[in-house]
Formats: structure tokens, C-alpha cells, sequence
């Protein structure tokens, strides 16, 4: 599951973590955008619950330094050994330079190089030397942790995605269908045993069928305007399907943009129903190849009027429990 939730404050979440782990989830991952940071929801998840894994999808490579990267990532895993993944990515220009003041450029290399030397680092080995976008002078961490955290990246086409499988532990997926993970992962087939897929599904827990699609529309139209995710699914082969909402998003038409996303395209890229219906449609992921489906729970008027006893409810039910 996704967290922090929103609505509950982070010092209100040791009664949501219990109630995941109770419920049957295994982990509890986080992201960075405009939030919450990807760290202090895990350290908290660490202390208040020990049955869950920890996991970040994605920390940027750009806005940390790689040596402050690393000793974050080295503190979470000293506070929970063995439970604690760290998925690194290159994240967007607009979160990067926008948002972070920093240059978003050649975010390949950034990524091959953080990746690199984080899995130096994290071994508590001495890193001193170029890493293709930048050089690290004499850095070894004072306290290296005891079980260091499997390294994921993110990836979304054939370049990054082989990166993944010759050189993290396992690779993050993000905004794809069920269908379209056979896709991607065709270009990890040389990852080593033990490899992770780890995929975010945005879900919008209800059946309100038309609300959730509207929720969906504007989701998709955020998210499929980036070029990096554009790309990616013109790679996948929708460029005919989404080329009208691009055209109308570039002309400043927005609510042109939304209608003309098909209903099938919504249905295909975000789950809702009952929790019934998302846990097959989350199940579906699994069966395709994801080691690790991440719900991402978007906010409902079901969710918005029950509260936290109604998240929690929803918890329970989304559960194998």
C-alpha cells in the first residue's frame, strides 16, 4: 500500500499501519512529489509496525546528493534491518528543476551513476571516483548498515529497463496496465533470481463507476502530458488513442483533454470498483509478472465522509484477510 494516506496526519498513522498488517498487506511504500518526504512515513512505519516491509518508489537522483542519499537510505535500513527497499528513479523535470532547483539533464547517466554508487556505499565500501554525470571525492559512510537494502530503479523504456535487470535488484513500473507488464518486462529477461517488479496501480475504491472515471480522466491527463510517460506510452502503442487528448492538451484545451480519453483506456490504466473487483484487478498484475502490486488509493466521497474508521474498513477489506 501506498502511504501516508491523505487526510490522516502522519503522527495518526500507527492505527493505519496496524490495521495494514493486519489486513494481509506485506508492505508499505512511499513516493515524492509534493507531499509527504519518501523517508519519515517509513521510519514511523518502522517503529509502530515491524511486520511490514519498507520501501520508497521513487526517491529522485537529483535531489539528493548522492552521499546524503545514502546515508538516509543506511539510517532507515539500520532501523529496520532486513525490511527496508530503496527505489531510486530519475523523476521529471518539473519535480527536479521546477520544484527542486536543480538541472534536470541526462537523467540516464544520473540514474546509472547513483546506482552504482549507492551500491558501493551501502556496502560500507570506500566510493571515490566518476560516476558518469559526476564525481564522488573519499565517501565512505560511518555506519554502513548490518543488512544493506536491495537497490530498485525505475524504469519505463527499453534503455532504463535493462539497466534495472543488469544492475539493481529489481525494477519500479509505473502507470501501466495489467496488460502492458508482459511489455516491460520482455526487456528485463536478464535479471538475475530474486529480481523485483514493483508497480504503483492507482485505484480509486469505489462504484461509483462515473466518478471514478473523472478522477481517472484527470489522473491520466496530469501524468501521459510528461514527455518521459508519453513516450513511454507511445512505446507501448497507444499513441492513436491518446493523440487527441495531447493535441487538445497542447492547444490549452483541458477539458478537451479529458474527453477525449475513452472510457476503455480509464478502465485499463485505473482500478475501481468494489474491493472485490480491485483485488482481482490487482491480482491480474500479479499474474502478469509484478512481484510487488503497490495500491495507491485515491480519495472518494465514501472515504471522505466515513473518516479514518472508513479507511480502515477499506483496509480490511482490500486485505487477503
Amino acid at each position: 500500500m501506498t502511504v501516508p494516506f491523505g487526510g490522516v496526519p502522519l503522527a495518526d498513522h500507527a492505527p493505519v499501519f496496524t490495521a495494514l498488517a493486519d489486513a494481509g498487506f506485506t508492505d508499505a511504500w512511499t513516493a515524492e512529489v509534493a507531499g509527504s518526504d519518501g523517508f519519515t512515513p517509513l521510519t514511523l512505519a518502522a517503529a509502530w509496525e515491524p511486520r511490514l516491509r519498507l520501501g520508497t518508489a521513487i526517491a529522485p537522483v537529483f535531489t539528493r546528493g548522492p552521499g546524503l542519499l545514502a546515508m538516509t537510505a543506511a539510517a532507515l535500513a539500520e532501523a529496520a534491518p532486513g525490511r527496508f527497499q530503496l527505489g531510486i528513479g530519475a523523476s521529471s523535470p518539473v519535480v527536479v528543476g521546477d520544484w527542486n532547483a536543480v538541472e534536470f539533464t541526462k537523467p540516464f547517466e544520473r540514474s546509472r551513476g547513483v546506482l552504482r554508487f549507492l551500491r558501493t556505499a551501502l556496502a560500507g565500501e570506500l566510493a571515490d571516483g566518476e560516476f558518469g554525470a559526476f564525481r564522488v571525492r573519499r565517501f565512505r559512510l560511518e555506519r554502513p548498515p548490518a543488512v544493506p537494502p536491495r537497490v530498485l530503479l525505475a524504469a519505463l523504456r527499453p534503455g532504463m529497463l535493462r539497466l534495472a535487470a543488469a544492475e539493481a535488484d529489481g525494477v519500479i513500473l509505473n502507470w501501466l496496465s495489467a496488460g502492458d507488464v508482459a511489455t516491460a518486462l520482455d526487456e528485463t529477461k536478464e535479471a538475475r533470481p530474486g529480481f523485483e517488479v514493483a508497480t504503483r496501480i492507482f485505484m480509486v475504491p469505489t462504484e461509483d463507476a462515473a466518478y471514478a472515471r473523472a478522477v481517472g480522466r484527470r489522473l491520466i491527463t496530469s501524468y501521459l502530458t510528461v514527455p518521459a510517460y508519453a513516450a513511454f506510452h507511445r512505446w507501448l502503442g497507444r499513441e492513436e488513442v491518446l493523440t487527441p487528448m495531447w493535441r487538445a492538451w497542447e492547444s490549452g484545451d483541458r477539458k478537451g483533454a479529458l474527453a477525449a480519453l475513452p472510457d476503455s483506456l480509464v478502465d485499463d490504466l485505473i482500478v475501481h470498483g468494489s474491493p472485490d473487483e480491485c483485488r482481482a484487478r490487482v491480482q491480474a498484475y500479479a499474474d502478469a509478472g509484478v512481484t510487488v502490486p503497490i495500491m495507491a488509493l485515491t480519495p472518494t466521497p465514501e472515504l471522505e465522509r466515513g473518516g479514518l474508521p472508513a479507511l480502515l474498513e477499506l483496509i480490511t477489506a482490500l486485505g487477503r484477510n
